[in-house]
């Protein structure tokens, strides 16, 4: 049996499709979730794409947590849900206070995209068991509101249990505290990071690499398994 992915689209989503693709090229089906709707359609697991939900106002991600589809997701991730939130995503990921921390403005005030390095911290989560810990990878990147903070107390807390899951290398594109490019819950079950895998898993788009496709073989694996 087909393991089924969903991908939510609120308005402003624009990676949705390409995550679909992603998740097609790893041998699982995408299915299509809505915004408004509360029912997920019996999906293993939930991808919260990048875009600009709603237009990013009052802050990026705010106002698609409350949007009704969040509130399954929710419900569902506490439960053991997988759920990844790529950019926009991991933003709607902290403001539903499913992972710690916030998201702010670039520490430039400019939008910026590029291929950025990262390195793997975490190899064990549902998401990031086809890397191995210390890899280091090529993931485009593309934000306006990418700079993660946190209190010390949370950012300490995060390193002692190992939930930074990728870190910036060779340049801190954003201001991220303490070079943070995602991280994970306690369960390991959700994941958000800023830059975009969808965009790294053929050779003839972005990168010209595919250093994104094992975050969706990761979970391929993690639900024939489970």
């Amino acid at each position: 049996m087909t393991a089924r992915i969903g991908v939510v689209t609120f308005p402003g989503s624009l990676d949705d499709r390409d995550t679909q693709r992603a998740i097609s090229l790893a041998g699982a089906e995408p299915v299509a979730l809505w915004h408004k709707d509360k029912d997920l359609k019996q999906v293993d697991a939930v991808v919260l794409p990048g875009g600009f939900s709603y237009g990013d106002y009052l802050r990026a991600g705010a106002i698609s947590r409350f949007s009704p589809v969040m509130g399954t997701v929710i419900e569902q991730a506490r439960a053991g849900l997988p759920v990844l939130g790529i950019c926009n995503g991991f933003q709607v990921l902290t403001e539903a206070h499913l992972l710690p921390g916030a998201m702010l403005g670039n520490d430039h005030l400019h939008f910026i995209c590029r291929d950025q390095k990262l390195r793997v911290e975490n190899a064990s989560t549902a998401w990031t068991s086809d890397y191995t810990a210390g890899q280091e990878i090529d993931i485009p990147l593309k934000n306006m509101d990418g700079r993660y903070v946190a209190d010390a107390y949370t950012l300490d807390k995060l390193e002692a249990e190992g939930r930074v899951a990728f870190r910036y290398l060779d340049v801190n594109p954003n201001g991220s505290l303490r070079d943070i490019a995602g991280i994970t819950n306690e369960a390991g079950n959700v994941v958000g990071l800023m830059p975009h895998p969808e965009h790294a898993t053929e050779p003839l788009i972005g990168t010209g690499r595919t250093d994104g496709l094992p975050f969706f073989t990761s979970i391929l694996k993690k639900l024939v398994t489970a």
